[in-house]
């Protein structure tokens, strides 16, 4: 195998290029992506960096310098325009670019508005990239108002941050709770009352109808409910998509993601996606999984894989969110659970989802020991007994050796 390329520089195509030299090999890598930047972490840009803690230097996963003495072909600003298949060459730039092994990392796509409900009005942004943020930032200003659409993490998290920066902030839900798809009516309850103690209004049942602009800027927002308020300024945070239309293009296999195999294979065995974009195998069904940790660990095994290892790749899901003080923290996965235990411990707080007697996740409020003893027991296969996890005089390490 002499060549490599790599379609997509955010965390998951950096983790793969990183990790192919790591392994030791010599050949051609090319990494393409289509942005202005050299590839950066995501998370804080929502945060930190919109608050204006860190600079953008500070978002670099790695020194630019980094790619050039690895020997990476780190090709940016460049569209890739096409899979050839058959002649095992990718279309970028106008220029093709042989592959004896192609990696797709293209990861996802926020959800817009479209344009006959004011999407394409300036002043309505959406949180992905460092030029969403930089396109937003100028109208984050103390006093401004602000409406956020969705109550998901995305939506929670920008609304702490306009928060935090003296913005009056409104944010609605369509569903009947926020973190509906995602977590338990206690998490959601827990979630609501701190962004309602931080001053935000929070409106849940009730969705968009369009934002109203004038010249071509949002100056407002009509809701469901048909009431119509002012705004300076929208967030959609109505969810991601898999970018998977270069996939789609070329033929793959295409199931919620692209699909792959356990080892990272696409319907294409001389092709490969991880992160966002990939479709996974998981206990008998397929998942895709959207956070930092799967974009890095499923882009490694793929390193792996594509120089032999031949490794099933075997998720153990974790994630995590910052809202003013409150860092969660998730560990597994609580699809299918029936019921939840919630540990109080004041400051510190958990939720514990099972199914029957089996501990599938946790979510853990300023809980790092709960958030680290409930990981390790999932991973492992365990379950503690349930009214020893609500009992707040229980010693949670003391589980571990239980």
């Amino acid at each position: 195998m002499e060549n490599i390329v790599v379609v997509g520089a955010g965390q998951a195509g950096a983790a793969t290029v990183a990790r192919l030299r790591a392994l030791g090999f010599m050949g051609q890598i090319t990494l393409i992506g289509e942005e202005h930047a050299p590839p950066y972490q995501r998370p804080p840009l929502s945060k930190a960096y919109l608050l204006g803690d860190i600079g953008v230097d500070r978002l670099y996963l790695r020194p630019e310098s980094f790619y050039a003495e690895s020997r990476i072909d780190l090709r940016l600003d460049t569209r890739v325009d096409a899979i050839d298949r058959a002649d095992k060459v990718v279309i970028a730039g106008g220029q093709s670019v042989p592959y004896d092994a192609l990696v797709l990392t293209t990861g996802s796509v926020p959800r817009r508005l479209p344009s006959d409900m004011g999407g394409d009005l300036a002043g309505a942004h959406v949180v992905r990239t460092l030029a969403d943020v930089d396109a937003m930032a100028p109208g984050v200003v103390d006093g401004a108002r602000a409406l956020v659409i969705g109550g998901g993490y995305i939506g929670l998290e920008a609304a702490a941050v306009l928060r935090k920066r003296g913005m009056e902030v409104t944010l609605i839900e369509a569903a009947e709770r926020i973190l509906q798809r995602v977590a338990a009516p206690e998490t959601s309850a827990y979630f609501r009352d701190l962004h309602r103690a931080h001053g935000v209004t929070l409106r849940e049942g009730v969705g968009l109808t369009c934002l109203t602009g004038v010249d071509g800027r949002v100056t407002g927002a009509i809701l469901s409910d048909l009431t119509e308020h002012p705004f300076d300024l929208a967030v959609i945070g109505i969810g991601i998509t898999p970018a998977t239309a270069l996939a789609e293009a070329a033929g793959l296999e295409i199931e919620n993601g692209i699909r792959t195999d356990a080892m990272g294979r696409t319907s294409d065995p001389s092709i490969y996606a991880a992160g966002d974009c990939a479709s996974l195998p998981y206990r008998g069904g397929r998942i895709r999984l959207e956070s930092v940790q799967n974009a890095i660990d499923q882009a490694e095994a793929v390193a792996a894989n594509i120089l032999g290892a031949d490794t099933a790749y075997v998720p153990m899901p974790w994630f995590w969110s910052d809202q003013y003080d409150v860092k969660l923290q998730i560990a597994g996965l609580n699809t299918g659970y029936d019921r939840v235990v919630v540990r109080d411990g004041g400051a510190a707080r958990s939720h514990w989802y099972f199914a029957g007697d089996t501990l599938l996740a946790v979510d853990a409020m300023n809980d790092p020991r709960g958030y680290m003893v409930g990981k390790r027991l999932i991973e492992a296969g365990r379950s503690p007994d349930p009214a020893a996890i609500a009992d707040p005089v229980t010693d949670l390490k003391a589980l571990l050796q239980a």
